[in-house]
């Protein structure tokens, strides 16, 4: 079995479409928009810790947007000429996934950026659970 038929099998078939195939699920139906817990986002696909809540903020846009990474490298960007427009898209440094796209209409007093991020290609690990599912590293940004 090679490594895209094991990400098939991992990843449900919207997860595989946005982090493998650069899709976007629907705005304001996903599952991390209106999601406020506190807790680390990490890449799907790889584990790789992404995001915090403490950088998560309610946009309005219909996706979970974020002022900025957990860490400027866990993220890359690439210019994005798709449908007819100019984005900067966001893709995770490890496993190469599609996340979203950065904007520069996020709030101006935490840096004016807006990381606007598909839930499908996040998976939440709560602060209770950092720990436990081998996070505990990233307790810090929290304290």
């Amino acid at each position: 079995m090679d490594e895209k038929e094991k990400l098939r099998e991992k990843l449900s078939p919207l997860a595989y479409k946005v982090t493998q195939e650069n899709g976007t699920e629907a705005p304001f139906t996903n599952e991390f928009d209106n999601f406020f817990e506190p807790g680390l986002y990490v890449d799907i696909v790889s584990g790789e810790p992404l995001f915090t809540s403490l950088d998560k903020y309610q946009s309005g846009c219909g996706w979970p947007a974020f002022t900025q990474p957990i860490e400027r490298q866990a993220v890359k960007e690439k210019r994005d000429r798709s449908f007819l427009m100019e984005r900067t898209e966001v893709r995770s440094s490890q496993a190469d996934s599609h996340l979203g796209h950065v904007f520069t209409d996020g709030p101006l007093d935490r840096g004016g950026l807006r990381y606007c991020i598909n839930s499908a290609a996040l998976r939440f690990i709560p602060l209770s659970d950092l720990e436990t599912q081998g996070y505990g590293s990233y307790r810090h940004y929290f304290d």
